[in-house]
């Protein structure tokens, strides 16, 4: 019997290994702009917020013209000079198609901007198996549940009839705060003991175990 009719995922560090292409990329942009250059933790720490709130977080507080600077030139880097490479994590196609397949309805709730997600989606060639997606740019930023308010409005579901995958305090705590079930994923941004502190179903080290899950 299957428990949820929706799985939502985060998308960075829970199905795609972008984490070490966000930082480095962050670092880059902020010694662009003479900035001080955040440790690899503190961007890290970040990731899954939009980048709006994150800014502050890492810069401090920055003039209008300088938080505008920053987005474009970590735009650039991400987008057109960074090289490392952010593919998905094993399996995590398999899973999408299979969950798909079993009848299960998916969506994204990511801290990217929604251009950002649609061309990710294109070149995993996965935009076909989600219901409802939801970016940064579309809602407030994580942990304010508004997005996944957002997708089950669009869906005409209760939060009882889904559940959060992510890997981020940020992922789970905008799902507790609704009341929505939620799993992590430990191979992302947040380790164990902070992903526990929402009270997650199940802390999983493999996208390839969460139909057990289910």
């Amino acid at each position: 019997m299957v428990k949820y009719q929706l799985v939502i995922f985060d998308w960075d560090g829970t199905l795609m290994d972008s984490v070490a292409r966000i930082v480095s990329s962050m670092q880059a942009a902020a010694q662009d702009c003479v900035l001080a250059v955040p440790t690899a933790a503190a961007v890290r720490d970040i990731i899954g917020l939009s980048l709006h709130k994150a800014f502050p977080l890492l810069f401090g507080a920055l003039a209008a013209v300088e938080e505008a600077a920053l987005l474009a030139a970590y735009r650039r880097h991400y987008l057109e000079l960074n090289e490392t490479p952010s593919p998905l994590f094993t399996g995590a196609a398999d899973i999408i198609k299979g969950l798909h397949g079993n009848g299960y309805r998916l969506a994204v709730a990511t801290g990217k901007q929604r251009v950002g997600l649609d061309r990710v989606l294109a070149e995993t060639d996965l935009g076909a198996y989600f219901h409802a997606l939801r970016g940064a740019d579309q809602a407030q930023s994580k942990p304010h549940p508004l997005m996944l308010e957002q997708i089950l409005d669009e869906l005409k579901l209760n939060p009882a009839d889904a559940v959060m995958v992510g890997d981020s305090s940020y992922d789970l705590a905008m799902a507790e705060a609704i009341g929505m079930d939620r799993i992590g994923v430990t191979y992302g941004v947040h380790d164990s003991k902070k992903l526990c502190q929402h009270t997650p179903l199940a802390l999983i080290d493999d996208i390839r175990h969460l139909p057990r899950w289910l």
